[in-house]
């Protein structure tokens, strides 16, 4: 057997990862077509249909699942390979918004690692204030946060998040009894869109819990102790989406700003691969 191409594993894992041609080719820098072309080279070098493609969704065969960890290892010893005369090691400290680290976060985290075995990752998790500050401050060299109101600081569109009601799948509003919320508290601009939403509606509604972090807020929907406004793309899979269930009104997308102080290549090529991923 020929050598393998170690460019279309690496393709084959984002992908996998990803759960999209697309969004593997945006953070290889490519296009969909040469992802596509790499992929159907590898299945047909290896004998084995490693991805399940529909027009909507990419997904692991039984195969591609048992490839997968042997992939991963092989990109892993590559890359270290690769690095082992490189001296100079980067540190890169994000800060990422609580609202929008879902249970997407290792397979993120574990693209960087792949993207750069050398460079030192830090994360924060925490509001959109605190991370400003720690970037104003330089504890932190960029921060993916929701757009802040009234912010002067120059930022760069990352995407649109979508947010919306969650619940428990066997969650029922009680009877005759205002809605029961899960939130971060007056502080969240989150929170301030949803209420104001329930609020025009002239829906009642009361907060039970008050947490931070998508997580903590996950919890409470997923015990059915009340609804919590989530992330679309970062809802477990223990909740379901309550608007219409409950004919409660739309929150409006949210805008992602990417903050940075970075001027090398190496760590803003990084954070493209970030950001790209991300979405």
């Amino acid at each position: 057997m020929k050598a393998i191409d170690i460019d279309a594993v690496r393709a084959f894992l984002l992908a996998a990862d990803l759960k999209s041609f697309t969004q593997a080719a945006n953070v290889l820098g490519t296009t969909q077509s040469a992802v596509s072309i790499k992929l159907r080279r590898l299945e047909d070098q290896l004998g084995r249909r490693l991805l399940e493609r529909t027009p909507r969704h990419v997904r692991l065969s039984a195969e591609g699942l048992v490839f997968q960890c042997a992939a991963r290892e092989l990109v892993s010893s590559h890359d270290r390979a690769a690095a082992a005369f490189t001296i100079e090691q980067r540190r890169l400290a994000i800060g990422i918004n609580q609202l929008l680290v879902g249970g997407e976060l290792p397979a993120l985290l574990r693209q960087m690692r792949d993207h750069d075995p050398g460079l030192l990752v830090e994360m924060r998790i925490a509001g959109t204030k605190e991370l400003l500050q720690s970037l104003e401050q330089g504890h932190l060299d960029a921060a993916l946060v929701l757009r802040p109101e009234g912010n002067e600081k120059r930022g760069k569109l990352a995407f649109t998040e979508t947010f919306s009601w969650f619940g428990a799948h066997d969650w029922k509003r009680p009877a005759g009894q205002p809605l029961p919320l899960a939130t971060q508290g007056e502080a969240c601009s989150i929170r301030t869109e949803a209420v104001r939403a329930l609020d025009r509606a002239g829906i009642e509604w009361r907060e039970v819990f008050v947490g931070k972090g998508a997580a903590i807020l996950e919890a409470a929907a997923v015990a059915g102790l009340a609804v919590a406004v989530l992330a679309c793309r970062a809802a477990p899979s223990g909740v379901v989406d309550m608007t219409g269930v409950l004919s409660l009104p739309r929150i409006r997308s949210q805008e992602v700003m990417l903050y940075s102080n970075l001027t090398d290549r190496r760590t803003r090529e990084a954070l493209r691969v970030f950001s790209l991923a991300f979405r």
